[in-house]
């Protein structure tokens, strides 16, 4: 299912976690890895912006420019030789490459050619940030097609798959995913179903159970009535699940506008991994 995995990293506290997972679901699948980090040239694509008084930036000199930028290229060779010291260890079959460009579109560009991609829930500034999502995976779960695996900083063995759905395309999609993964790692997999609408929750229940008994999983399903933006996480931290697997847009969601809130909420909220299907 997943023989080309492709993993985003950048340097910062979640390029462990995102190798981590890289290496398990690698062996679980067969899977060879590409290592990729992204080079953020943006920094010295400078432009003169007045302000509203009138004060317009100087540019660094091109010694200071050309000093940053080599800085900027040993840090990424050091992250991506850190990787490839880890995967040879492991006997991984793996590549890495180092690109230059906005981060964001460079990941998405890449992914097309992958069955998978790992990123972490936050980047180089993550200890600046709370629970806010870094940019670059809110950019990337916007305008990737490919299924998109968020990770945070610690790993936990997939063990317990929660499915949110709601019988939308990208849910049925998040269906094949976590039954694929449910064989591989041996987890258990509940499908979940959020909506006061008891009767057509029951009906998305049978349909998800039916689909997933052609995968070798155990598999149960409920029912509950509420909000999804807040319930989803809540269930699956109650229940100590490792994943939640989710669509990445509902039956109303609009692909190139701003993430919808129950995938965003689960994004920014949740204490495991996220699994995102397009």
């Amino acid at each position: 299912m997943f023989k080309k995995i492709l993993l985003a990293v950048d340097g910062s506290d979640y390029t462990d976690s995102v190798l981590g997972y890289g290496v398990a679901l690698a062996k679980a699948f067969d899977s060879s890895l590409q290592v990729l980090t992204v080079a953020d040239v943006r920094v010295f694509e400078w432009a003169a912006t007045i302000g509203a008084d009138g004060f317009v930036p100087i540019a660094p000199s091109g010694v200071y420019q050309d000093e940053s930028r080599k800085l900027l290229e040993e840090k990424c060779d050091k992250v991506l030789q850190k990787c490839a010291d880890l995967l040879s260890k492991e006997k991984l079959d793996h590549e890495v490459e180092k690109a230059a460009g906005a981060p964001a579109d460079v990941i998405t560009e890449r992914s097309q050619l992958a069955d998978l991609l790992i990123l972490g829930k936050r980047g180089e500034f993550s200890r600046l940030e709370s629970k806010a999502l870094g940019a670059t995976i809110e950019s990337v779960a916007r305008t990737a097609r490919k299924p998109l695996l968020v990770v945070k900083k610690e790993i936990m063995p997939i063990t317990k798959i929660l499915i949110g759905y709601d019988g939308s395309e990208h849910a049925n999609q998040a269906l094949q995913y976590a039954g694929h993964l449910a064989e591989a790692t041996a987890s258990k997999i509940t499908v979940l179903c959020i909506t006061d609408d008891k009767e057509l929750g029951a009906h998305y229940c049978a349909e998800a159970e039916k689909y997933l008994k052609s995968y070798n999983a155990s598999v149960n399903s409920l029912v509950q009535s509420g909000d999804p933006d807040k319930d989803i996480v809540s269930y699956a931290t109650e229940n100590k699940y490792d994943l939640i697997a989710i669509g990445a847009f509902g039956h109303s969601r609009i692909r190139e506008a701003i993430l919808g809130s129950t995938t965003e909420h689960i994004l920014r909220l949740s204490n495991q991994a996220v699994l995102l299907s397009h």
